[in-house]
């Protein structure tokens, strides 16, 4: 049973805001519905100042508290079966199924792995990134100093992260790294989609970016490879496997085809989408991560092993 929380947006009306009636501070501040929607959801309960219910011509203070209480939305089915792999004072480290978000955006709110931990362990605070469909480990810091800590050994290079991916194709036999950029895809009318090149971009902003990959074995025409971070970057090893030629199975945003991303989103995709990408999410599975603790200074690794539905796109 998933825990129901209500999402809650908090906001203060600051400066700008003092002397400003409650409705028209909202409809300014929320362009999204209008000053008579936000009258009504004001009087519905659904916004509350400073922990009250109140009335849309309410005059603010500057340093009062907004609260937004979000109406129930029904949010995706999601898995649950996550699995604790280390209960330490200062952290948890996670092993995150497929088709699980990490924290609240979107659609999903308590459909997340954040708030499925949040009755046994409270507010957590993750560390590292995983996509909602990316499976595998993921550190979660107690407190915000632990947080900091933790994201201070990423940077520094005393966390090492391993992947397993399946790819479309005949990888290179020979073990490469790939160090180069990313940057906005030019090409892509998808907003959120990155490309990589070896050669830095003169006009984009880009991030650089450091992959290890080397080929373990090859079935049926897909590829199965092992890939480490030696940076951290937004969509590092989709993007980069994808502009290397080697899309992820089952990748709706770096796969064959990105059209099925926007297929996707709308709840539109066909039977021959499905086909193409094979499996129903993508192939990517963060295996380990060791590092040097930062708390007690032990070299610690989790492991964490390929899921069944990933299995099949392996070795015999």
């Amino acid at each position: 049973m998933i825990p129901q929380e209500k999402r809650i947006i908090r906001s203060t009306p600051g400066p700008e805001g003092q002397g400003c009636r409650l409705d028209a501070w909202l409809a300014a501040r929320f362009t999204y519905r209008s000053r008579s929607e936000w009258q009504q959801a004001v009087r519905r309960g659904e916004i509350v100042l400073n922990g009250e219910r109140t009335r849309p011509a309410r005059i603010l203070h500057g340093d009062e508290t907004v609260d937004f209480i979000v109406p129930d939305i029904p949010e995706p089915p999601v898995r649950t079966d996550f699995r604790i792999l280390a209960d330490e004072p200062q952290y948890l480290a996670v092993e995150k199924p497929g088709n699980l978000p990490v924290h609240p955006s979107g659609r999903f709110f308590n459909h997340t792995l954040l708030m499925l931990l949040r009755p046994e362990f409270g507010e957590l605070f993750p560390v590292n990134r995983l996509d909602r469909e990316t499976s595998g480990i993921i550190l979660f810091a107690r407190t915000p100093a632990a947080a900091g800590k933790l994201s201070a050994a990423l940077a520094a290079g005393s966390v090492t992260k391993k992947y397993i991916a399946y790819v479309y194709g005949i990888f290179p036999s020979e073990p490469f790294r790939a160090a180069g950029w990313l940057f906005a895809d030019p090409v892509s009318s998808i907003r959120k989609k990155r490309h990589f090149s070896y050669d830095k971009p003169l006009s984009d902003p880009a991030e650089s970016s450091d992959t290890e990959f080397r080929l373990l074995s090859v079935k049926n025409g897909i590829s199965e490879i092992e890939c480490r971070l030696h940076t951290g970057r937004l969509h590092q090893i989709r993007a980069t496997l994808f502009s290397l030629g080697f899309p992820v199975v089952g990748d709706k945003l770096y796969g064959p085809d990105d059209t099925i991303f926007s297929r996707f989103s709308d709840g539109k995709m066909t039977d021959a989408d499905k086909k193409l990408l094979v499996i129903e999410r993508q192939a990517l599975h963060a295996f380990e991560l060791k590092m040097t603790d930062p708390f007690d200074g032990k070299e610690k690794t989790f492991s964490s092993p390929v899921p069944e539905e990933l299995k099949v796109l392996g070795s015999d």
